[in-house]
């Protein structure tokens, strides 16, 4: 291998653009690879916590900030990530948020008190924060616009989709060995991606410009803020003054950051991104979705746990039905949009979450697995595949390509901000359902009755929270997306 094929920027020429060939299934193999590893890191510490917190002595309340580290530096950096990628090469810019996130994995692996943990993960975030927002302009320049492109992306949110819940399943088997490997495995994975990254991955054309650095810092500070501000209220209640604090630094700098974005001649988030209705219906979704996944996942980890009394590799695998059936939801979709068009595919993938989670409602500590727990992940996963899908595409159709960074950013940001979001906000709808229900103890009941007790209905109180997000999701795609359908070119165009 010559010395210009290992570095990232070397080809093709600058101003030029890319030129599609060479293998662009070993191109988004890499790809995809890359954002499951990014986003499944979100997740795959969570059954992992409780051996974090016996071996480097974390408090109940400091615990959190184990995933709250990677999510609030992955989240608030995604902006400047895309427009990074823009600028200086999205290809250039993967390569070394790659770099960045393997080294952070192998520190967090080998930390050995809470804070050098905890900096590990920021580390990680910032690293994963410059490798996604490239994904899909990366497979834009690999596949032509039509049904290659469409197959790409189908795989592609196949992938990213099932990318936390392949997180839980991984993360039960590898703390059975030990909770360091959750961030060890990140290392082998990273190397080989880091060495076949130049070879196989195509560099987008660059397009030269001036960062837009009041944007970047007002919208990164501004959203972390956010974030922070749910999570403490969660728990530290409402009016506790660090809350508080947050969220009035939160409105001020995201409003700081709108403004500026409409006044800069190269801003980091392009408003123009929201021009297109069926582009602004998709990026809705993806804010609103994630607070209820995100809510799933973690609240029936701990049902499988607490309740039903799963181990940790068995509670990891009992999300498998729900990553099987929403990566072959993804693999399907595409073939149902010449018959039935992307609109009635995403409305029916709402439909199917939201029956879902009405199923979820109804959990008691007498629920079993086959009964209460089963039914709706085959529904929540067949609903994520076919909405996903064809949200990824009618983003990344007929986009201008010197936006494609930045819309690949914000839909990553959309996903990670909403997630977070939507999770400290069912996790304060748990959190005062269980206080209320432990205060009336029914007559009779054993210690262990009453703790399952309690956490049922937390949890099922909870995803009262998150039908509310899904409802809102459907009516988006009932009332705000145009048909969509594949013309015969393959292209993607919009029936209005």
């Amino acid at each position: 291998m010559s010395s210009s094929a290992l570095t990232p920027g070397a080809a093709p020429a600058v101003e030029g653009a890319a030129v599609r060939g060479g293998r662009p299934g070993i191109a988004l193999a890499i790809i995809a690879t890359v954002q499951l590893m990014v986003l499944l890191d979100a997740s795959v510490v969570t059954i992992a916590l409780p051996k974090i917190q016996s071996d480097l002595g974390f408090s109940a309340t400091d615990l959190a900030w184990v995933m709250n580290a990677y999510t609030l530096t992955f989240g608030g950096l995604l902006l400047l990530g895309g427009r990074s990628g823009d600028i200086l090469g999205h290809r250039r810019i993967f390569f070394w948020g790659v770099i960045i996130f393997t080294i952070a994995s192998l520190l967090g692996g080998l930390a050995t008190s809470g804070g050098l943990l905890l900096a590990a993960r920021a580390l990680q975030g910032v690293g994963a924060a410059l490798a996604a927002p490239g994904s899909l302009a990366l497979i834009a320049t690999s596949y032509e616009d039509g049904p290659a492109r469409n197959r790409a992306i189908s795989v592609f949110s196949a992938v990213a989709g099932s990318g936390l819940v392949l997180g839980l399943i991984l993360g039960g088997v590898l703390t059975s060995l030990s909770w360091r490997w959750v961030l060890f495995i990140n290392v082998p994975i990273g190397v080989i991606v880091a060495i076949v990254t130049p070879r196989f991955v195509l560099e987008p054309r660059r397009h030269p410009g001036k960062f837009d650095l009041t944007g970047a810092l007002s919208s990164t500070i501004g959203m972390s803020a956010l974030v922070y501000g749910f999570i403490r209220a969660s728990a530290a209640g409402w009016s506790d003054v660090q809350t508080i604090v947050s969220f009035v630094a939160a409105v001020v700098l995201l409003a700081v950051f709108l403004l500026t974005e409409t006044r800069v001649s190269q801003p980091i988030m392009p408003l123009r991104l929201f021009a297109q209705r069926n582009r602004a219906a998709s990026y809705a979704l993806t804010l609103v979705l994630p607070a209820t996944m995100f809510g799933v996942f973690f609240f029936l980890t701990q049902f499988l746990q607490e309740v039903l009394g799963f181990g940790p590799v068995a509670a990891g695998v009992a999300f498998l039905p729900l990553a099987l059936t929403q990566m072959a939801a993804a693999g399907a979709a595409p073939a149902l949009f010449p018959k039935v068009g992307a609109k009635a595919v995403m409305v029916t993938g709402t439909l199917l979450i939201t029956a879902g989670v009405i199923w979820l409602t109804r959990l008691t500590e007498d629920s079993g697995f086959a009964s209460g727990v089963l039914g709706p992940m085959l529904l929540f996963g067949i609903g994520v595949g076919l909405t996903f899908m064809p949200m990824n595409m009618i983003i990344l159709s007929g986009l201008p390509e010197e936006d494609s960074g930045a819309a690949s950013g914000l839909l990553q940001a959309m996903l990670q901000v909403g997630g977070s979001l939507g999770l400290a906000i069912l996790v304060a709808v748990f959190g005062h359902a269980i206080r209320d229900e432990a205060a009336k103890p029914p007559v009779g009941a054993t210690p262990d009755d009453q703790a399952a007790h309690v956490l049922s209905h937390g949890i099922s109180t909870a995803f009262y929270g998150g039908l509310g997000f899904t409802l809102l999701a459907a009516l988006i795609a009932v009332l705000a997306v145009h048909k969509v359908r594949l013309a015969t070119g393959g292209k993607p165009v919009s029936a209005l």
